[in-house]
């Protein structure tokens, strides 16, 4: 079969038929599946995209077959910074470079024959998207989720932008791989943490991995404790949170993170020690957060001259400032307690502060530092107490003095939007002397990205220097204004792209919440693992507030998600240019075809694992195909002869086909394409026997044909088009039902079993079902291979193993 022609042919026709198009009057049946959407960063669709793609659409295929109105649309993730990079690099404008691109994947994703619905396309770069994820923006500032303030964010050097914290990677910047600094900008923030513990308890509704969903209880990090409050000699009030204020008397000074507001605070009122906290502060800064953590880094602080008063036991304690608090972390600020936290008993040893036991082993001598739970000593009244009892009653203790009480604390921090970059969508904000910070008019949405920008980096964003762009005036006074420079987070345009696409045209709302309601949450999402903590945490945090907002009705935005692996390089290395192990599918397509690659892929790995790439198996594959075909076109030319009622070898098919069927549905639906493939290969290997073992050609084999066709055409779409009409078929092998497994037809009439006699093989025999032990023992007995081990003695037992043997103990 000339595969190129094949698939030009049938993806001419699907298009033309409108076969892969959404019924929207069928809604009530539909099933959304959804691939993560492309990054339009490079010319042409690597190994990445087509295991992504091409399995995923054989299982919508599959799931279209099975009757669902299958909406399973694509666009493209547009804004951000690869494309930006490109441009300064080479100085071809990114919305020059992205238009390419996307046109040029269009067209790759468009001969993969995939069933993408392509007039739901969506491009996050144009105008009539990005419009409305400023809308979104505003919707959130109103509803006081977007707020702005001056807050110490992460700053990569080399993309000379700010990154959330989930786009740092154990120090780095997780595009360029730079160690990401950390400084005081003014930033816009959504308020993410609000929905911290719905996040949390929701992962339990949801049917997704328990890798991923364990990464995101990790990152929204859940600890419950107590907060603890220490007045200052300023007047100022110092927050701690801890998980063991069964420890608090044995507090012995309290430390700051170098970047805490409070710290300029105490530097004026003890001048005298400025100059150190000054250095202390700049050399802080100069390690990142993975570095300041780590436990083999050696403790090093410097003391404030300040004191705080304890809580419960009115001591002046001193306050030093150190790295290994985090600003970020936390309140910023910690209870040191020397005798039993391993980092504190560190640092009070090299600065010689002094220790107080207050925990003791049970039953034993205690070696400090003591991190472990104990019996409460030098605690006051609360001596003796077991650690649980101790936590509680301190922290009413706390409450009543309003020193604190208990308290739940998140790892999670509100997400970081700002970015200084050009590529992205502007902030719908102005700023005016007068009247503040001030939201763009819904009605002059969108804001416009202007094209004539010099989008270098210089560590500002490129859009202040656009006068054009820049110069507006407040629509609240009327005044000179001036827009807000920065650019979204590209993560915001992808948290609610799924919103989208069911109404990519509508000119009126983003979306509305009759179709939104109907439509959503999507069935079947697919895509990487590596999303875990950013992607997909923020489309579950934009899709419930969209829903405490009143436009839409649901609270997960994704019911089922599924991570396909890796396809890593030959030598078993993820693929880099750099490393030179990239392959391209465009040689073995060019070679073989699409679907023999679609289905290499889908046969050649664990889908959901991935591995290293190895062709040896394609050339199989296609083999495999070129058997199909011969069987397929012998069957369709030859006479068909009519038969009454199945025989016996014909029941043995039977038997093959519809467990073949039933093995396939199971795995299809798990995404285990490769074993399903494997069912497919066992039945092609029966029908191949039956049609060697009989000169004609039954009606019933050649129903067992057409099931053949039925089953493959998810896995090979072109491939099974054109054998169907050869079949003599004039409507597309698509609009049939996927075959159903008959569990008559898998249970056997016969079965064959081995004869043993005092458990060494003598014969094989077909019992019939429903033979009783007796009936089975008088037979096989009988049995010419059989007889003469039995003369002159008795069978004292007769051991039937179902399906597989029976023993004839004798003696």
């Amino acid at each position: 079969m000339d595969m190129k022609s094949v698939e030009k042919k049938w993806q001419e026709q699907w298009e033309k038929s409108k076969l892969n198009v959404f019924n929207k009057k069928n809604a009530d049946n539909k099933l959304y599946v959804l691939e993560m959407f492309s990054y339009p960063s490079g010319a042409n669709l690597h190994v990445g995209h087509w295991y992504n793609y091409g399995p995923t659409d054989s299982y919508a295929r599959f799931k279209k077959m099975q009757g669902y109105e299958v909406f399973q649309p694509m666009g493209f993730d547009a804004f951000g910074l690869p494309a930006e990079n490109f441009a300064i690099k080479t100085g071809i404008h990114p919305k020059d470079s992205t238009e390419k691109n996307i046109a040029t994947m269009e067209q790759q994703l468009k001969n993969m024959g995939a069933m993408f619905d392509w007039t739901a396309e969506i491009i996050t770069c144009q105008e009539d998207y990005y419009k409305w994820t400023q809308w979104l923006f505003l919707q959130l500032y109103k509803k006081g989720l977007a707020y702005r303030k001056e807050a110490l964010v992460n700053w990569c050097p080399d993309c000379e932008t700010v990154l959330a914290n989930e786009q740092v990677i154990d120090g780095k910047c997780e595009r360029c791989n730079s160690v990401v600094l950390r400084k005081d900008m003014t930033q816009w923030f959504f308020k993410i943490t609000d929905y911290a513990e719905e996040l949390l308890a929701d992962l339990d509704k949801i049917d997704w991995p328990e890798k991923t969903k364990l990464m995101q209880k990790n990152w929204i990090g859940r600890s419950t404790g107590c907060e603890v409050v220490f007045d200052c000699e300023t007047g100022d009030k110092i927050t701690v949170f801890t998980t063991r204020p069964d420890t608090l008397f044995g507090v012995n000074y309290v430390v700051l993170a170098p970047e805490h507001p409070l710290v300029n605070t105490l530097k004026a009122a003890h001048p005298e020690n400025a100059q150190a906290i000054d250095e202390y502060v700049r050399y802080a800064a100069e390690a990142n957060d993975i570095d300041r953590l780590s436990t083999s880094r050696e403790k090093t602080g410097v003391f404030t001259g300040a004191y705080a008063v304890h809580p419960l036991t009115n001591q002046q304690v001193p306050i030093y400032l150190a790295d290994y608090v985090l600003y970020s972390y936390g309140t910023g600020a910690v209870m040191a307690v020397a005798a039993h936290d391993e980092r504190d008993f560190e640092f009070a040893k090299k600065y010689n502060l002094p220790m107080t036991q207050v925990i003791q082993k049970k039953g034993g001598e205690t070696a400090l530092p003591f991190c472990e739970d104990g019996i409460l000593v030098n605690s006051g009244e609360f001596n003796g107490l077991s650690g649980s009892e101790a936590r509680d009653a301190i922290a009413v203790r706390l409450t009543k003095l309003g020193k604190g009480g208990k308290k739940v604390n998140y790892r999670l921090r509100d997400w970081s939007v700002s970015r200084q970059r050009y590529w992205g969508a502007p902030i719908p904000m102005i700023h005016c002397e007068k009247c503040g910070v001030v939201p763009v008019p819904e009605k002059d949405l969108p804001v416009k990205l202007p094209y004539d920008v010099e989008f270098r980096p210089t560590g500002k964003s490129p859009l202040a220097s656009h006068e054009k762009f820049m110069h507006c005036t407040c629509p609240k006074c009327g005044g000179a204004a001036e827009r807000d420079p920065d650019t979204l987070d590209t993560f915001v345009c992808s948290s609610w792209y799924f919103l989208r696409y069911p109404e990519a045209h509508n000119d009126k709302a983003p979306f509305t919440k009759e179709v939104a309601n109907k439509m959503s949450p999507v069935d079947v999402y697919v895509g990487g693992y590596e999303h875990a903590c950013m992607h997909l945490l923020y489309a579950r945090f934009i899709t419930k507030a969209l829903r405490d907002m009143g436009y839409i009705d649901f609270d997960e935005p994704f019911k089922r998600l599924v991570h396909q692996g890796i396809i890593l390089g030959p030598d078993g290395n993820r693929m880099s240019k750099s490393r030179g192990n990239v392959v391209s599918p465009d040689k073995y397509i060019d070679e073989y075809g699409s679907d023999i690659f679609r289905l290499y892929l889908m046969f050649g790995f664990s889908y959901t694992e991935g591995g290293p790439w190895n062709d040896d198996g394609i050339k199989s594959i296609a083999k495999f195909l070129d058997r199909v075909e011969r069987l397929v076109v012998k069957t369709a030319e030859s006479p068909i002869v009519k038969s009454e009622g199945l025989t016996k070898a014909e029941k043995e098919l039977n038997y093959a086909k519809n467990f073949a069927v039933k093995n396939i549905v199971r795995d299809a639906e798990a995404f285990s394409f490769n074993t399903s493939i494997a069912r497919i290969m066992e039945y092609v290997n029966a029908l191949q026997k039956h049609d060697n073992e009989h000169e004609e050609t039954s009606e019933f084999f050649k129903d067992c044909i057409l099931d053949l066709l039925r089953m493959l055409a998810p896995f090979a779409p072109h491939f099974c088009e054109e054998l169907w009409e050869i079949c003599g078929k004039k409507t597309s092998v698509f609009k049939e039902a996927y075959p159903v497994a008959d569990e008559k037809a898998l249970v056997k009439d016969e079965t064959e079993y081995a004869v043993q006699v005092n458990s060494k093989i003598k014969a094989k025999a077909l019992i019939a079902e429903g033979m009783s032990n007796e009936e089975i023992q008088t037979f096989v007995s009988a049995l010419p291979e059989v007889a003469p081990f039995l003369e002159g003695k008795t069978v004292k037992k007769c051991i039937v193993v179902k399906g597989r043997l029976i023993n004839l103990i004798v003696g």
